[in-house]
């Protein structure tokens, strides 16, 4: 990491570790689990509005549920698309970002064509992102491309980043939570790198911890998606939240 990025993430990581409140706006509360109920999701979206995260994380099928419970509290509502695999047609990937943009969700996740990335087809790549970066920026929406880091090697980390910043994510993120592996410090740094100023870093997968959020944010990460959310903020403020996190994320 540069000393310019050093320092910014440094003074990133204080803010982030100032107050409850601030930790919390950079978690994205997160349910993605296949059997997830209504009730689960209400209770994920009042655990979002009460604690102020930075957004509630749902499927697509949830999304309208997810904006009704969420209007007027100023939590927006995540969605994952292209998910988990990565591997859905890119028109199919840019339609279910229209529909869920019109159902309410403002946080567009949405994961790489993996493949094509490890199979040197980077137009493709390229192409996919940009169209739905395309998409979601025409409505206000933003994009965090998921590049499954723990599928890719160095050099691959490192050209599914630059692709993504320069077809203009909001976001890079490390992983879906449901492949080998999940969020390193290591994969942090080097994202972070590859960023720079240009677009922020999230990191998911097995943070389940304050001392696991506190790594990535060290790190470089500025946005932390966990679905161990209300237990990390209890941390910070001695009132640990003794509910197994779930997993899966």
């Amino acid at each position: 990491m540069s000393d310019e990025n050093a320092v910014a993430a440094a003074n990133f990581y204080a803010q982030a570790m100032s107050s409850p409140r601030a930790l919390a706006a950079t978690l994205d509360h997160t349910l993605l689990k296949a059997d997830a109920t209504r009730a689960q999701v209400l209770q994920v979206c009042s655990e979002a509005a009460q604690y102020h995260f930075a957004c509630a994380m749902v499927n697509p099928f949830w999304v309208s549920t997810a904006a009704a419970a969420l209007a007027g509290t100023g939590v927006p509502v995540g969605v994952v698309i292209g998910f988990p695999l990565g591997a859905s047609l890119s028109e199919s990937k840019v339609d279910e970002a229209k529909r869920v943009i019109a159902l309410g969700a403002h946080d567009i996740d949405m994961v790489i064509n993996i493949g094509a990335l490890k199979g040197g087809e980077y137009d493709t790549v390229a192409s996919d992102i940009t169209n739905i970066v395309e998409v979601a920026h025409a409505h206000g929406a933003i994009v965090k491309v998921i590049l499954e880091t723990a599928l890719l090697n160095f050099e691959e980390k490192l050209r599914a980043s630059e692709i993504a910043v320069n077809a203009g994510a909001d976001f890079i993120k490390t992983s879906t939570g449901f492949s080998t592996g999940g969020a390193t410090v290591d994969d942090i740094a080097q994202m972070r790198g590859v960023a720079g100023s240009l677009c922020g870093v999230k990191a998911s997968g097995g943070i389940r911890t304050l001392t696991d959020a506190q790594a990535m944010l060290q790190a470089g990460a500025t946005r932390i998606g966990a679905s161990a959310s209300v237990r990390i903020v209890g941390e910070l403020t001695g009132a640990v939240d003794t509910r197994p996190a779930a997993t899966g994320y």
